[in-house]
């Protein structure tokens, strides 16, 4: 079993202050019986988050050793998922959403708390359709949060991560170079179709929050080579465990140790019992710079120390993450 933990620590101060005290049980007894066997460092300005880059490490969707930051084809890879060819085509996500205008800066709210139902998001994407069209996108339903779309324009463009900009300023992650130029004003445009759309009369009308605007991601083809298929089975891919970004997005310091200490107490607790069995366990936690993986097979000096000296914690791990 190897469990994957994104947002496990953050650079936030708030983040820090909870961590100070708190158990976690069974992950201080799985860190203390793990070996770290692998880092992928970066920092909380790259395109692509820690989580993103060990899975796509994991998966294999880069042919390059140091691949291109913001260049994983997510998209591309969720129909090859879904068990549909998406060939050596260009694939993109667009996640409508909600933009926050401030007098001096625009905050992307996040999508997933928009909670748009089926009917509004195919009726906005049909509004919406003509006008990608006409620069060479294909664009359809995946589910409500989220359009799949298809065009040479997003080969190796590099695109911000949806999990970067919920709840930040978009202003350090909306694509510059002259290849976005055509999604920055189709972005521009879509401000004004969606402003008139019935369905953001009927969200604002019931206190929900409207469709302003799109963000790209996901961006890319599939290296060649990329199996039709997931390489790996149910049982053998890692178990990516969610349950930490809400909070982390909305800055709920009280929310997100709270997670912490259910996924302690579930999924934590699920691997000890692996790694109690002699079975194979690994452990990745991300936070916003790196992401580090340990190995409860792998033995050395910093298991000796740590069960010399005690728990080497999450909280001992905050800065490295």
């Amino acid at each position: 079993m190897h469990l994957l933990i994104p947002f496990a620590c953050l650079t936030d101060p708030g983040a820090h202050q909870v961590l100070k005290g708190v158990a976690l049980p069974n992950l201080e007894k799985l860190l203390a019986r793990m070996t770290e066997v692998n880092v992928i460092q970066g920092d909380s300005l790259s395109l692509s988050p820690p989580h993103e880059r060990a899975q796509a490490q994991i998966l294999g969707l880069s042919s390059d050793p140091s691949p291109q930051d913001g260049c994983f084809p997510w998209a591309a890879w969720d129909l090859v998922k879904s068990g549909r060819r998406p060939g050596n085509e260009a694939w993109a996500w667009v996640s409508p959403c909600h933009w926050t205008v401030n007098s001096d800066h625009i905050v992307m709210d996040d999508p997933q708390a928009l909670d748009l139902t089926e009917a509004e998001s195919r009726t906005l994407l049909e509004a919406v359709r003509p006008y990608f069209e006409e620069d060479g996108i294909a664009i359809d339903y995946a589910k409500p949060d989220r359009w799949l779309a298809r065009s040479e324009l997003f080969r190796g463009m590099a695109s911000a991560s949806m999990d970067r900009v919920a709840g930040d300023d978009i202003g350090g992650w909306l694509p510059k170079t002259t290849q976005a130029a055509p999604l920055r004003r189709l972005q521009n445009e879509m401000q004004m179709l969606l402003y008139t759309q019935p369905v953001n009369d009927a969200r604002a009308a019931s206190g929900l929050q409207t469709v302003n605007s799109f963000w790209i991601s996901g961006t890319g083809a599939l290296p060649e080579g990329t199996p039709s298929a997931p390489a790996h089975s149910e049982a053998d891919s890692p178990v990516i465990v969610s349950d930490l970004r809400n909070a982390a997005i909305r800055r709920d310091w009280d929310g997100w140790i709270q997670a912490w200490k259910t996924l302690d107490a579930t999924h934590c607790a699920v691997l000890l019992r692996e790694v109690g069995a002699g079975n194979r366990a690994l452990l990745t936690l991300c936070g916003e710079r790196s992401a580090i993986t340990f190995d409860a097979r792998s033995t050395g000096f910093l298991n000796k120390i740590v069960r010399h000296f005690g728990h080497y914690s999450l909280y001992l791990l905050r800065d490295q993450l």
